[in-house]
């Protein structure tokens, strides 16, 4: 049965050095792009973070961006090392383009400097491990924010499918008519290379449960304006014996679901079904009882803000100052994208694949 309590990594875990220091956390800012401005701000309202440095490859950008939020006198750069060594700070937030993740982020880490990074971890799962190692090797929390976890909507939805009992059948579809990402025009796979992840690693926090094996299959419909292949289906594997169907496509022609997905879960007490947006429902068997989440409030109201930084900036914060691991912590966040990795390996080969973080 999945539980109430999202999945953090295990206690007997590597573990990470906390800070305590008895000052604000000192916090980096790297990438000047969308994220990167969306994040700035988070930094300057919570009360234990400092923003002490801007990175991005184009300075100017850093700089022009730091200005629009009055910090005419923050330290910007165009080399991370040169902030990382002047500033010397607790954190860095990674909001590069995912193929400068593992540089950026091993960059960090072995100089001491813990990092809560945007998604994916990684571009492969190599990458990926060798960046865990890294965290590992200098005892500094790792972790990535996965947003969506904390849309209070998609917390009610957990919160009842915890009351399915033992999950067999877990299901989300994601339609969506995009367009005004040029990169995505440059991916093989673009559903699964960009936007898959957000609901693999939903399907995870919302069962409890694991990847062992995918079978996936990725196709370009004749009439998408997208040069790849668009559109998926992957059928995972869980442990427990649950059985996880994605499909979805970018270039759906009408009747597009949230950004989501909708969702439906059948367990042995009941179904519930979530439309992404709003309230779930449930439907119970004769005899059994799905009782409703609990209401929610936002956490950080009258706050015009980007859904699930602040939520997830608190969740590691806590985690430097507690050792409570975050939700995204990497020991658990490579286990999403290795259902990305495998999924793609899945459409390559054209077998199924075992799931191996």
């Amino acid at each position: 049965m999945p539980s109430d309590t999202p999945t953090h990594a295990s206690p007997a875990g590597p573990a990470f050095d906390l800070v305590t220091a008895d000052r604000p956390l000192r916090a980096v800012v790297v990438g000047a792009g969308f994220i990167g401005g969306q994040w700035a701000p988070e930094l300057l309202a919570h009360p234990d973070t400092e923003l002490v440095g801007w990175v991005d490859v184009a300075e100017d950008l850093a700089r022009d961006a730091a200005a629009e939020l009055g910090l005419d006198g923050l330290p910007v750069s165009s080399s991370l090392t040169a902030v990382l060594d002047g500033e010397e700070p607790d954190f860095i937030v990674n909001c590069t383009v995912p193929r400068a993740h593992h540089d950026v982020t091993v960059t960090a880490l072995k100089r001491g400097v813990s990092v809560l990074s945007e998604k994916p971890m990684s571009v492969t799962l190599e990458e990926a491990r060798s960046m865990v190692g890294a965290a590992d090797e200098a005892r500094r929390l790792f972790a990535v924010n996965q947003n969506r976890r904390f849309m209070p909507t998609l917390v009610a939805f957990r919160r009842t499918v915890a009351e399915l009992g033992p999950l067999g059948l877990l299901t989300s579809e994601f339609y969506m008519p995009y367009r005004g990402r040029p990169f995505l025009d440059e991916l093989e796979h673009p559903l699964l290379q960009d936007m898959a992840i957000h609901l693999f690693d939903a399907a995870r926090a919302l069962s409890g449960a694991d990847p062992v094996s995918v079978y996936c299959e990725s196709f370009r419909p004749a009439w998408t304006w997208y040069p790849g292949a668009c559109s998926a289906t992957a059928i995972f594997e869980m442990t427990g014996g649950l059985r996880y169907t994605f499909t979805g496509s970018w270039s759906a022609p009408g009747g597009a679901t949230s950004w989501t997905g909708s969702w439906r879960a059948a367990g042995s007490h009941g179904t519930a079904r979530w439309d992404g947006n709003g309230e779930p429902t449930a439907e119970a068997v004769q005899g059994h009882v799905v009782r409703p989440p609990a209401p929610h409030a936002d956490p950080f109201p009258g706050r015009s803000r980007f859904a699930g930084l602040a939520e997830g900036l608190e969740e590691f914060v806590t985690g430097l100052r507690s050792g409570r691991a975050p939700q995204g912590e990497c020991h658990d966040n490579i286990r999403s994208l290795a259902m990305v990795t495998a999924a793609l390996e899945s459409v390559r080969t054209g077998t199924r694949v075992p799931i191996l973080a």
